[in-house]
């Protein structure tokens, strides 16, 4: 897919992020949009603004409240996107939620609810779209795994199960497309980290006090910090460029790329510089706090 002039994508976790950054992007470029989130407010502003970048260009857009974790919702929206714009030719699976706690205090309903969004929403997203992609003629999946869909870190048991499962699901997927001959590929992709609010409206569970020594709230600051590393926008465009060119694989940013590399070298080695690293940095204040262990959730989610 060289040009995204006359196409029509349908966007998850549009209102916001990486999601409106694509939106308002491929707008720019004149492709026809269906976004939905789970914000409803959130994703009729980004559908407004796509509206007004598009309008010299005729792009439609059309939005609505959706929850990537219902299964028949994702596929009805599937199928109204297809009766209105006349064709689908990409679906980026992008909603994604996050959630930090130590493995060993995850409880089953967080776990369950991040999964059911993160792992089952892109798996909804791909097989409700597949059918109206190939029907297309070039059609591209576009599914959102992480920097840690390729490393995994301490606190982020859940999340990292999420996105090692979106990688393995889209790599086997494109194989699968491949084989087949269809007029369909896929991309996965990888961003390291990127400005949205995904770190500040995750779930934090406070038992995160009694493994780091840290609370919730310093916590929640401290990641804020570290994925201020790409803009929204360069992230969009990269993506975009990675779909251009058919890419297996796309790592979205610097911190990405390094980090993909030091896994190629290390291989499992890695683990052992995490934990030097982890006990050094984000553990540092466990005597200085005294922190005790209480276990509560705190806040909703977002997408990336």
């Amino acid at each position: 897919m060289k040009t995204f002039t006359d196409k029509v994508a349908a966007i998850t976790g549009a209102g916001s992020g990486m999601g409106r950054s694509l939106a308002l992007e491929l707008a720019r470029r004149g492709t026809h949009l269906a976004l939905s989130d789970i914000d409803e407010a959130s994703v009729a502003n980004t559908a407004i603004a796509c509206r007004a970048l598009g309008v010299r260009l005729g792009v439609r857009v059309t939005s609505q409240q959706l929850d990537v974790a219902q299964r028949d919702a994702v596929f009805a929206w599937a199928r109204d996107t297809a009766a209105v714009h006349g064709k689908v030719n990409l679906v980026f699976n992008n909603a994604g939620v996050s959630l930090s706690v130590p493995a060993a205090t995850a409880r089953q309903e967080d776990f369950e609810w991040l999964m059911n969004i993160n792992f089952w929403g892109v798996v909804h997203g791909t097989q409700a779209f597949l059918p109206y992609l190939s029907a297309s003629g070039d059609g591209h999946i576009v599914n959102t795994s992480s920097l840690f869909g390729i490393i995994a870190m301490p606190t982020q048991s859940a999340y990292n199960a999420s996105k090692f499962a979106v990688r393995g699901f889209t790599e086997a997927l494109r194989m699968e497309l491949d084989l087949a001959g269809s007029p369909v590929s896929c991309t996965c992709v990888h961003p390291g980290g990127v400005a949205t609010n995904i770190v500040t409206t995750s779930r934090i569970d406070d038992s995160i006090a009694a493994f780091t020594g840290i609370d919730a709230q310093t916590h929640r600051r401290r990641a804020n910090k570290l994925i201020d590393v790409t803009s929204a926008e360069a992230a969009a465009r990269q993506i975009l460029a990675g779909v251009q060119r058919n890419a297996r694989r796309v790592l979205v940013g610097p911190d990405a790329r390094r980090v993909d590399k030091l896994a190629r070298l290390l291989g499992a080695s890695y683990q052992a510089l995490v934990v030097w690293f982890y006990r050094r940095s984000a553990m540092s204040g466990k005597r200085a706090t005294g922190a005790t262990s209480a276990h509560s959730t705190t806040t909703e989610s977002s997408t990336h």
